[in-house]
C-alpha cells in the first residue's frame, strides 16, 4: 500500500510540472480573431534613407564604355573589416563617413546621408551631365552592408544579411527560424534609427494592423527584439523557486522506494 502512495505522489508531481509549464494556445497564435480580407500594405517607406557607415555600390553606365569605365574602378574608400581568423577583408565601395559624404571619381566630395537611394542617383547622374562626362548617364546604386538583427525569442537569433533590399517583419522572423512558444507576439519590439535618434516602436502580430504598419517592410540596421511572454517569465521564476524542493523529494522518493522494496 505505502508503494502505491509513493507512485500516485511520483505521478501527481510530474503532472503539476506540465501543467504549470503549458502555454495558451491563443498566446502562440499569429493574426487571432482575424477574419479573410484584402489588405493593402502601405509601402510608402520602402525607399531607406542613407546614413553614415553605409557601404554603397556605385556603377555608372552609358553609351561609352570607354568614357564610363573610369567611374566604376574601385574606390579607395573601401570598407575593412576583421574577420575571424584575424585577417583583414577588403571590400569595394563607398563607405559613407561620419559626417555622410562620400569621395567619387571626378565629382569629389558628395552628401550622401539623409538622401533617398533615388535622389542620391539623381544628384550623381545631375553632376556627370552638368559637367559634360557623360551624355544621358545611368547611375545605380545599392547596398552592400544592408542588414537586420532579430534578437530574443525566436529559434535563431541573428544577423541576417539581405541583398535584394526589401524584407518585411515576417520575413525576418521566418530566417530567424520562427518565434518560439515563449515569444510574446503582442509585444515585439523594432529599433530603428533615424537621422541619429533612435526610435522604439511596439508592434502585436496578433492583429492584421501589421500589414499596414509603415513598420512592415523592414530598413537596414533594423534590430528586431522579441520579448518572452508572462508564461516563459513565470516558468523560469518557478523553477528557481520548486527546482530545490522538487530534487529534495526526488531523492526522499527514491530513498523510501529503495527501502519498501528491500
Amino acid at each position: 500500500m505505502k508503494l502505491y502512495k509513493v507512485k500516485a505522489f511520483v505521478f501527481i508531481l510530474i503532472c503539476c510540472i506540465f501543467l504549470s509549464s503549458c502555454t495558451p494556445t491563443n498566446h502562440a497564435v499569429y493574426f487571432d480573431n482575424v477574419s479573410t480580407s484584402e489588405i493593402i500594405s502601405k509601402a510608402e517607406s520602402l525607399e531607406p534613407i542613407l546614413q553614415p557607415n553605409d557601404l554603397l555600390n556605385i556603377t555608372v553606365s552609358s553609351l561609352n564604355p570607354t568614357a564610363t569605365e573610369i567611374f566604376n574602378a574601385s574606390s579607395e574608400n573601401s570598407f575593412r573589416a576583421s574577420s575571424a581568423t584575424n585577417t583583414i577583408a577588403q571590400s569595394p565601395g563607398y563607405l559613407v563617413d561620419p559626417e555622410g559624404y562620400i569621395q567619387f571619381p571626378f565629382l569629389g566630395r558628395i552628401k550622401a546621408a539623409g538622401l533617398t537611394k533615388k535622389n542620391f542617383q539623381e544628384g550623381i547622374k545631375r553632376e556627370i551631365e552638368s559637367r559634360k562626362l557623360l551624355k544621358d548617364p545611368i547611375v545605380d546604386v545599392r547596398y552592400l552592408n544592408y542588414k537586420v538583427s532579430v534578437l530574443g525569442e525566436v529559434s535563431r537569433p541573428s544577423v541576417l544579411t539581405v541583398p535584394n533590399e526589401k524584407l518585411t517583419l515576417l520575413e525576418a522572423l521566418g530566417l530567424a527560424g520562427d518565434l518560439t512558444i515563449f515569444a510574446s507576439r503582442h509585444n515585439v519590439l523594432l529599433i530603428r534609427e533615424e537621422a541619429g535618434v533612435k526610435k522604439l516602436v511596439r508592434l502585436d502580430l496578433t492583429t492584421d494592423e501589421i500589414f499596414t504598419s509603415p513598420y512592415y517592410y523592414l530598413r537596414s540596421n533594423d534590430i528586431i527584439y522579441v520579448e518572452p511572454n508572462r508564461a516563459k517569465i513565470a516558468s523560469a521564476s518557478a523553477t528557481r523557486q520548486w527546482l530545490p524542493l522538487v530534487l529534495s523529494s526526488l531523492t526522499f522518493i527514491v530513498v523510501s522506494i529503495d527501502r519498501l522494496t528491500r
